[in-house]
């Protein structure tokens, strides 16, 4: 990855915090590029990560929280409840050891450098999903998408068997770095 994982991880959960900012009322239930997810589910989707983030880097299986973060995690206050698990998330992935730990996901165990980067990942590829269910600038920072296109590149095999990511779109050569990211998630710009 050409910046820190954890920067990185910081600048794409911040991009998407601001759009959770810009959401209406009326928005809430708008339809995602992810299937079965309005606005509201996909929103839901990253605090139960954020969550997750500081009870798997204090090394907790993903056996032993179970269904602590499941249902619906944004209560009367989405924005307060995105804001705080963003503070708490950051704040576990920027603690001592959070790089060198062994995360215990769902389908194996992996290096906290490795969960990080998932982590920022996710955030990155769900800014645009939430960017375009709002009707909100489509752009995500050149620098990620460059980062992730380059970590993708090392770890595509691991996640796609997991069926973590959609199915890779085709896309004409020639095509931009950000359109490339989203269809090897399996999205189409």
């Amino acid at each position: 990855m050409t910046i820190d994982v954890r920067e990185a991880y910081r600048r794409a959960l911040e991009d998407f915090g601001a759009l959770v900012h810009r959401i209406g009322p009326e928005q809430w239930g708008n339809p995602t590029p992810c299937v079965d997810w309005d606005v509201r589910a996909l929103v839901n989707h990253v605090v139960r990560e954020n969550l997750g983030a500081p009870e798997l880097l204090a090394g907790r299986t993903a056996t032993e929280i179970g269904d602590l973060f499941e249902g619906d995690l944004l209560d009367d206050d989405p924005i307060k409840a995105f804001d705080t698990s963003a503070v708490a998330a950051m704040h576990a992935v920027s603690g001592d050891g959070a790089l060198t730990c062994v995360t215990h996901l769902s389908f194996g165990d992996v290096p906290g450098r490795e969960y990080i980067a998932e982590l920022f990942a996710d955030a990155l590829v769900h800014t645009w999903d939430l960017a375009r269910a709002i009707g909100a600038d489509e752009r995500l920072d050149p620098e990620l998408v460059e980062a992730c296109t380059a970590w993708f590149a090392e770890s595509e095999n691991g996640y796609r068997p997991a069926e973590a990511v959609g199915a890779h779109q085709e896309v004409p050569s020639g095509t931009d770095p950000q359109t490339r990211l989203l269809a090897f998630w399996g999205r189409r710009a």
